[in-house]
């Protein structure tokens, strides 16, 4: 590549969702709205876990984890695209944009594994019911959630190692409204052969494809064990404990699969998927638990009585 073509960069420049001026408003007030759902659906989640001793089972500690992590996941990729409409200010330091790409993708990777910790939840409620207290004490889970945690950062580190010793791009311009690792590997005039492969195996071998497959099992016991039961109220019964999981999951690979399995070195950043992902999922869990669920409701409606009694 020509020298001329090359850059080395100080900072990146952050273009948003859309270059249409006449937009701008309507992108800044859809997100805004959608990062206050979130936040206000996914805090009610968490405190309603923490506040409410029925709550207090393994499946809602870790739909607790998944709040939190969707909070944090929904601000470090949104807050740009509203700064850059209050502040106007599009340019985040290399720094500060390496730090982004790290921790957005710590939490993305560490979503699926909460959710396949989840589903073994499930697994073991349906098909081991019997033994799922012992299985599922509380010593477990904490340290499944912890290796959720753990692990997904153990696995963003190389890539991240490598990303950021980058220092060569053909463009401090990032098409993107955050800093996101495959526009920043597509700018990039270094070597980026071995980022490659090391994001296809990490990100989506292991990251992606084994919380699925493992997930997958999970489900095609409890299919088989829920199709053993004889009569129609004790499977429609089985199927609704897991519902709520099985909502949320789908919707995350579904939005995966759209987004970002195509090969990298010939990806096309799809902004309105990414917001998407990024925006609209983490909405959608605390939604689809608290209308899918009959225990979120009911403590929703305790909790609400309670305070209506001390007005």
């Amino acid at each position: 590549m020509d020298q001329k073509n090359q850059t080395m960069v100080s900072y990146f420049v952050i273009k948003g969702v859309s270059d249409v001026p006449e937009l701008q408003v309507l992108i800044f007030l859809l997100v805004l709205i959608i990062y206050l759902i979130t936040l206000g659906g996914n805090v009610t989640i968490f405190l309603l876990v923490c506040l409410d001793p029925q709550l207090h089972t393994p499946m809602y500690f870790f739909l607790s984890n998944l709040s939190i992590l969707d909070m944090a996941s929904s601000t470090v990729a949104l807050h740009k695209v509203l700064s850059i409409f209050v502040v106007g200010d599009m340019a985040v330091s290399f720094i500060a944009c390496m730090l982004q790409v790290f921790v957005f993708s710590w939490l993305s990777g560490n979503e699926l594994m909460l959710l396949t910790a989840m589903g073994y939840d499930r697994y073991v409620a349906i098909c081991n019911p019997l033994h799922y207290t012992s299985v599922m004490n509380d010593r477990f889970c904490a340290v499944l959630a912890t290796f959720c945690w753990s692990l997904s950062l153990l696995q963003i580190v190389p890539p991240m190692a490598i990303l950021s010793g980058f220092t060569c791009y053909t463009s401090h311009v990032i098409n993107h409204f955050f800093c996101d690792i495959v526009p920043l590997i597509n700018l990039s005039c270094s070597d980026t052969s071995i980022l490659k492969l090391l994001i296809f195996t990490e990100g989506v071998l292991l990251s992606t494809f084994t919380p699925f497959c493992l997930t997958f099992i999970s489900y095609m016991f409890i299919i088989a064990t829920i199709m053993r039961i004889r009569s129609t109220s004790g499977r429609s019964k089985a199927f609704y404990t897991c519902s709520s999981h099985l909502s949320v999951v789908t919707v995350h690979y579904t939005t995966l699969v759209c987004q970002y399995l195509t090969p990298v070195g010939t990806f096309s950043s799809n902004k309105l998927l990414a917001l998407f992902n990024t925006a609209a999922v983490p909405m959608l869990n605390p939604v689809i638990y608290s209308l899918k669920n009959k225990d979120v409701k009911i403590a929703i409606e305790r909790k609400l009585n309670y305070f209506t009694s001390l007005i």
